[in-house]
């Protein structure tokens, strides 16, 4: 059975730095896109990274700031999140689609995890 469990979150001040670790298993990473989208109080998911064989894809609001990486040896993904800003708060969560290439579209994506919280806040 697929898993992915986040961790990592937690409260940091404006233009810190956190990384998230996405743990996966049940599935060969090789084969898997792997998101990670975000949720902000009162506003929809949105994505805003995933990295697959194609390579990683940020959205616009990210770029520069937001690191994506993969480990398959250990089943890992991770977001590394530099100069942290307020509008980064929210619930982050990783997902896994059986594709090839990375798309930022959250019906796509077949296994969640459960989220971890950022809060922004000085």
């Amino acid at each position: 059975q697929a898993q992915l469990v986040e961790s990592g979150g937690g409260l940091v001040q404006p233009g810190g730095s956190l990384r998230l670790s996405c743990e996966t298993s049940g599935f060969n990473l090789d084969y898997y896109a792997i998101a990670w989208f975000r949720q902000a109080p009162g506003k929809e998911r949105e994505g805003v990274s995933c990295i697959s064989d194609g390579g990683p894809y940020y959205v616009d609001s990210v770029k520069g700031r937001f690191t994506i990486s993969r480990d398959n040896a250990k089943n890992t993904v991770y977001l590394q999140i530099d100069k942290v800003e307020p509008e980064d708060t929210g619930i982050y969560y990783c997902a896994a689609e059986l594709h090839v290439v990375c798309r930022l579209i959250a019906e796509l994506y077949d296994h969640w995890g459960q989220g971890t919280q950022i809060t922004v806040s000085s």
